[in-house]
């Protein structure tokens, strides 16, 4: 791996990020080994889609969450027996591609009353029984009410063209509590136990969205290994099981990236020293964008830290005040051309950022396999045509 990086610094003049498919199918075996046997994996495409292709043999599913990125499993060739299709909006018109395409198998989430109708109404007019799965609500703008869900299973009997296989339920991310862990499946097991005392509706599957957290920065103390134990122990102590998915984005991806940036100044303004990047926010988004308040796994390449380091605060390009990347963070002397690594950027960093503001370039992707090779997945791109009217007359 190292032999790479110095290729790829010397290589590009601009940021870029590297995945590492060792480190991603390693931290997916970690998962299934802390995990109960019966557990099976959901990967969500829009953590890293740069990566689904390669982990395609190593989940049991893929959830895809708009038209884009059903577009790039299917330019990857994915299985969409493998898929669900999820998304608190579904595009009409691309959903009745999907449907009116017989080959196509994957699984829909129904997120609303609406949804419900237009599937309805697609399946029947192809003639095509559908699995779906509605999401339960979190008490946001996701899912439905626990009635709404209640009304389509209860018509399942009259309205056959759609097969309702269980319930999907996703609450949030970044989540360390074992008691709300504990809390959400006795919720789910209570409504699971309704539907069939009431409806005879035996749920064969259960697709659970766990937000298992990620280590981003300095003094983050989640103990992974104990946390993993716990919520086991959970799973194991529920009285019924259907099938259990568990959808996991951010924590399968995360450890597998990471995002390289060039020292294109220094300066000191008021006593405080600046390093100014050629990336910066829009490039490199951690949850919720604390680093500026937190310190990321941040290193100078080819650098060594020492008891001499300094106080620096490292600033993006973009011509705004919050694009600030670490405040006050402990840093070899920096020098124009020094390249800093930030660790763990292998979900949502390269597609959360603002990547249009000031019409800068969006960095290469590389992969590295296991076996040593290195790809190229996406090349610089320029995003100005993107900014650049295109006047067309009406």
């Amino acid at each position: 791996m190292d032999d790479h990086i110095s290729r790829l610094i010397k290589e590009n003049q601009c940021s870029f990020y590297v995945f590492d498919i060792g480190e991603l199918k390693r931290r997916i075996a970690y998962l299934r080994n802390s995990l109960p046997q019966y557990v099976e994996l959901c990967y969500a495409v829009k953590a890293n889609p740069f990566i689904s292709k390669e982990i395609e043999n190593d989940v049991q599913r893929f959830e895809i969450c708009s038209p884009g990125e059903a577009d790039i499993c299917k330019a990857l060739d994915i299985d969409s027996n493998k898929m669900v299709i999820s998304g608190i909006y579904k595009t009409p018109s691309v959903i009745e591609q999907m449907v009116a395409d017989d080959s196509f198998k994957g699984i829909f989430t129904i997120e609303s009353l609406r949804q419900y109708e237009l599937l309805l109404g697609l399946a029947e007019k192809y003639n095509r029984r559908l699995e779906v799965l509605p999401r339960l609500t979190n008490d946001s703008q996701f899912g439905m009410d626990e009635s709404d869900i209640e009304m389509i299973v209860s018509q399942r009997q009259s309205r056959k063209a759609l097969e309702v296989v269980g319930v999907q339920y996703f609450s949030g991310t970044q989540k360390t509590s074992l008691k709300k862990y504990r809390r959400e499946l006795e919720h789910l097991t209570a409504f699971l136990d309704r539907l069939r005392e009431e409806y005879s509706f035996i749920a064969r599957e259960l697709e659970y969205g766990t937000g298992f957290p990620v280590s981003y920065f300095e003094g983050d103390k989640t103990d992974e290994k104990e946390l993993l134990a716990g919520f086991s122990e959970i799973l194991d102590e529920l009285p019924q099981k259907p099938r259990i998915i568990l959808e996991i984005g951010r924590s399968i991806a995360a450890s597998c990236g990471r995002y390289y940036t060039h020292a294109v100044d220094i300066k000191q303004n008021k006593g405080q020293s600046y390093v100014l990047t050629d990336g910066g926010m829009h490039h490199i988004v951690y949850f919720g964008q604390y680093m500026a308040m937190k310190k990321p796994f941040v290193s100078v390449v080819g650098k060594n830290s020492t008891c001499d380091d300094k106080q620096w605060t490292v600033c993006g390009s973009l011509c705004s005040m919050n694009d600030i990347l670490v405040k006050q963070i402990s840093l070899p002397d920096m020098e124009v051309g020094d390249v800093l690594c930030f660790e763990n950027a292998g979900a949502y960093c390269m597609t959360e950022g603002i990547s249009l503001l000031l019409s800068r370039d969006l960095p290469a992707v590389y992969l590295v396999r296991e076996n040593g090779e290195l790809y190229r997945v996406r090349k610089p791109f320029e995003t100005k045509a993107l900014n650049c009217p295109q006047y067309e007359k009406m």
